[in-house]
């Protein structure tokens, strides 16, 4: 039940056998890099990444994100005390060039995406660029907790950047751009709000978490987190070796990424995925594909399978599946029996519950057509008396 102990202790066995790190020096860069420069604050040492238990399917999805940036990002949604952040912030340690940055709710649009001194580019004709969050995130993490109460001026901004790779930005006829390739991780608390469905549908891979109840791996948990609270050094350094396989067997993902294709079968895996979850727009395709090829490139395996697909089309599909289509989509194969009314059993003018329940009409619940009624008996009319004027 040990999810997280597992998927370290396999990524430790699939790992090349050359992994000549140093694990002190990469531990403490990385630790680092977590921390605020510009306050010189001493850093909070991250919980290792193989040391998550029980969330293997949080784990992949953010491997799967740091391999492939441009699969658009992982949001988290799930009660508090989930392991939300602490996966964000553990992720950022395996990366070897960026660092996490965190968006605060209240920052502005100009502290995202950067400012331009529209007065230089008047007085001088150059432009001067002053970066934002999206320039200091390039190659790293951008962590954004309760992205569900951000404006969603942001939340655009935030995804085009992540999908793209690319952040512009234009001030009266006057634009930039640089890059800006991060792994976007956001987090929500659904009991706080939901997300607005052009906006969730935007997140390349959702992962949904709940409160654990199995006694078993909530101890497991509570052990572990007691231990790194209180020696963080001596816990962390009991996952060392896993955490620079974790780091060596994605730069060899990311090496490998390039050289995969996908092949018919697999393209007919993702359509048909796809079509059953009556998705909108083709994004769900595209995203699928693009992490299926992440998870073969993170098992160095020689090609994509449709057994890769499968592994990570939930995560794909849970936030973009329209099952109140399952009942239109299934009438599709009505043309092949014929109604009811035009059965050689049944008169055409004959209706009854039968008849309206095989209709199928969300609007015709409790729904009688009008039945015609002979007129047989016509009583004498006697006219009324006209008054006298």
């Amino acid at each position: 039940m040990n999810a997280g102990t597992n998927a370290g202790t396999n990524a430790g066995t699939n790992a090349g056998t050359n992994v000549g790190t140093n694990v002190g020096t990469n531990a403490g860069t990385s630790d680092a890099r977590t921390g605020d420069a510009r306050t010189g604050a001493v850093p909070r040492p991250a919980f290792p990444f193989a040391a998550l238990i029980g969330q293997a399917a949080l784990q992949q999805a953010l491997l799967l994100a740091a391999i492939d940036p441009g699969i658009g990002g992982v949001l988290v949604s799930g009660p508090r005390g989930t392991a939300k952040s602490t996966a964000a912030r553990a992720l950022a340690e395996l990366l070897p060039e960026g660092q996490l940055v965190n968006l605060p709710l209240g920052a502005s649009e100009d502290r995202l995406i950067g400012t331009l001194d529209i007065e230089t580019v008047l007085r001088d004709g150059s432009v001067r660029f002053s970066p934002g969050l999206l320039a200091k995130a390039h190659r790293g993490v951008l962590y954004v907790d309760e992205v569900n109460l951000l404006p969603d001026t942001l939340v655009d901004a935030l995804l085009d950047a992540a999908a793209s790779g690319v952040n512009t930005v234009e001030r009266d006829g006057v634009s930039h751009s640089h890059e800006a390739s991060f792994v976007l991780i956001g987090t929500m608390n659904p009991e706080e709000g939901e997300l607005r469905p052009q906006l969730i549908d935007r997140f390349g891979l959702v992962v949904q978490l709940h409160n654990c109840y199995e006694p078993g791996v909530r101890e497991q948990i509570v052990k572990a987190r007691l231990a790194f609270d209180l020696d963080p050094a001596g816990f962390r350094a009991g996952y060392a070796t896993q955490q620079a396989q974790y780091v060596q067997r994605i730069r060899a993902a990311r090496e490998t990424l390039p050289r995969l294709s996908f092949d018919d079968a697999v393209h007919a895996q993702v359509s048909r995925l796809c079509i059953d979850a009556a998705v909108d727009g083709l994004r769900a395709d595209l995203v699928m594909l693009r992490a299926a090829r992440a998870l073969a490139a993170w098992e160095l395996a020689d090609g994509i399978t449709t057994q890769h697909v499968d592994r990570v089309a939930e995560a794909v599909l849970v936030h973009r599946r329209r099952e109140q289509r399952g009942s239109s989509t299934s009438g599709t194969n009505a043309p092949d029996t014929p109604p009811l009314s035009q059965s050689d059993d049944v008169p055409p003018d004959s209706a009854g519950p039968s008849q309206e329940s095989a209709s199928g009409g969300e609007g015709d619940w409790g729904y009688l057509p009008p039945q015609p009624a002979a007129i047989r008996h016509v009583k004498g009319v006697i006219p009324l008396d006209v008054k006298k004027r």
